[in-house]
């Protein structure tokens, strides 16, 4: 191993804190308004190494060029193949150092850095995660240690079943503040205060993306207790050990790892793309009778919906064990920037009232796009989003409540209508996605009014807001408030009035069928759901092999 112990592959030293940072904090700033940014030291009393690959994929047999900054005279590089069995396939020691300053627009522009290390992957590498392992020594034994990833898409000869996991990297690049700014911060703008709507991927992941350390908390938290100000546990931790201010709402090593992990624990073979190959490769999905996608997929291209459309009305099967789509974006560059203006959109989006108006980077749901998610995946961003965590319904089950259990995808589960499954393991939460919808003799079904295909079923469901209780009392602090609720009056209906924020402020998240064509779309619109499968709910679990085998079931092999 490459560390002497747990503490040490943290990337930072308690020893070693370096210098201080002093600043008024005001006793009505919210977490929301003070927050922090990944980015490099840069000075050689304090070594450090960071590193970025000059693509987000690769197939087996291409090179992978290793871009690098480093103050430490020498320092290593090793790639592992991440799973429920990690394996170590390439170990780069004692590379001579070479630093190079990051831009101050690294953000947006990329990097820049020199290569520093080459690899080519063997002929037969299997398709996975590889996550890069780049460290360096500080004094007093202490290591530095950055961690980067890249996917090596299947072939043909090197393809281990039926089954696909595409990952929401998208999303990551979204919430990937590595030197200066994301989707939701930044130091953008005239003013150096704004998000970036664009966003390189020619710069290093956020710290908290590709790895976490066993025992970082998640955003859903135990059940608040009475009359006591909501916490953000993972703002706090985040804060005290030195981890990306958004890692909990993102990434491999939050979401798909323990998706990864539980799969190859039950046998499925799968092999692994981004979402970035699907948009330049969709016909990658067509080798494959299933797609499954977990955790927190909130940006999408049209281009990437177009593909998984058109997969699933030639007979393709999609698993949707995630939530939160609600972005459209666009990828330039060949993938290598992309491009999301959201709010912004309207007034600084370059394709608005031009013949592009259909890209703009909004809202699906945004009556200037009006493609609404639930098309592709049965449910829309919008109609859901906040549950269990913070000030977001502090005290709701945390489960789903079912209610067509005569539908094959809870066989052998023993559940009935009206049970609640997935609480103890806690996986209604973070974000969920919902439609509108109405109850009829005791089962809800979706109205259409907000664009949602009739063929959707709707199995079971939960509470879900676009806006924090308000509480009274000495010491609370909103996270959001109600922002979203506006953001979604203003989007969706193109005003604000009292009327239109009550129609705006509540939702539900939900677990759908829908057929589509001659394929089929289970969604359970989560971010959670992986801890359902990672804490051993017998409920999440037989429900995701039902899923998946049924998916994965064809006449031609009869299984």
């Amino acid at each position: 191993m490459l560390y002497k112990n747990d503490a040490a592959r943290l990337s930072f030293n308690r020893m070693n804190v370096g210098p201080s940072y002093l600043g008024p904090r005001h006793a009505d700033h919210s977490w929301n308004e003070v927050r922090w940014y990944d980015g490099p030291r840069e000075d050689p009393a304090w070594p450090e190494v960071h590193t970025y690959t000059n693509a987000i994929s690769y197939l087996p047999g291409e090179e992978v060029v290793f871009h690098s900054s480093t103050t430490a005279s020498v320092w290593t590089l090793a790639i592992v193949r991440d799973g429920l069995h990690p394996v170590r396939v390439h170990l780069a020691a004692n590379l001579p150092g070479h630093f190079t300053a990051a831009p101050k627009d690294a953000y947006s522009h990329g990097c820049g850095w020199p290569a520093a290390h080459r690899w080519r992957i063997p002929e037969d590498a299997p398709s996975g995660f590889y996550r890069v392992e780049s460290t360096c020594a500080r004094r007093d034994e202490g290591v530095f240690v950055q961690h980067h990833f890249f996917v090596v898409r299947p072939m043909e000869r090197t393809t281990k079943g039926r089954l696909l996991h595409v990952l929401p990297t998208s999303t990551w690049m979204a919430y990937n503040d590595w030197g200066g700014a994301n989707s939701y911060l930044g130091v953008s703008g005239p003013d150096a205060n704004l998000a970036s709507p664009e966003l390189s991927l020619e710069r290093p992941w956020t710290r908290g993306i590709v790895w976490l350390p066993d025992g970082a908390p998640r955003l859903c938290t135990s059940s608040q207790e009475p009359k006591a100000p909501p916490r953000y546990e993972v703002k706090e931790w985040a804060y005290a050990n030195g981890f990306g201010f958004f890692y909990a709402a993102s990434g491999w090593a939050q979401y798909d790892r323990h998706f990864a992990i539980w799969a190859e624990a039950e046998g499925y073979g799968f092999d692994t793309i981004t979402q970035t190959d699907m948009h330049y490769h969709p016909e990658i999905l067509d080798g494959y009778d299933c797609v499954v996608i977990v955790g927190h997929d909130e940006y999408w291209s049209r281009d990437m919906r177009v593909a998984i459309e058109n997969y699933v009305e030639k007979g393709g099967k999609l698993a949707r064990f995630g939530a939160n789509f609600t972005w459209q974006i666009r990828l330039e560059e060949r993938g290598r920037k992309q491009v999301c203006y959201k709010h912004r959109a309207p007034a600084e989006d370059p394709v608005r009232d031009t013949p592009d108006a259909h890209l703009l980077s909004t809202a699906w749901e945004d009556h200037r796009v009006a493609w609404p998610g639930s098309s592709t995946v049965g449910v829309n961003g919008l109609g859901g989003v906040y549950a269990s965590w913070g000030g977001f319904v502090p005290r709701g089950s945390r489960g789903f409540t079912l209610y067509r259990p005569e539908h094959w995808v809870f066989a052998d589960t023993d559940l009935t209508y009206g049970d609640v499954f997935g609480a103890e393991a806690r996986i209604f939460a973070y974000e969920v996605d919902g439609v509108d919808y109405t109850f009829r003799d005791g089962l809800p079904y979706p109205t259409g009014a907000d664009g949602t295909p009739a063929e959707v079923e709707i199995l079971a469901m939960s509470p879900a807001v676009l806006a924090e209780g308000e509480y009274n009392g000495f010491g609370y602090r909103h996270y959001i408030g109600s922002h979203d609720q506006y953001s979604k009056a203003d989007m969706v209906h193109g005003a604000q009035t009292p009327e239109v924020l009550a129609k705006s402020k509540y939702g539900a998240g939900m677990l759908i069928a829908m057929k589509r064509g001659r394929g089929e779309v289970v969604t359970a619109a989560t971010c959670e759901w992986v801890m359902g499968l990672k804490r051993g709910c017998f409920y999440t679990q037989q429900i995701t092999r039902n899923v998946l085998d049924n998916f994965l079931r064809t006449e031609e092999s009869g299984v």
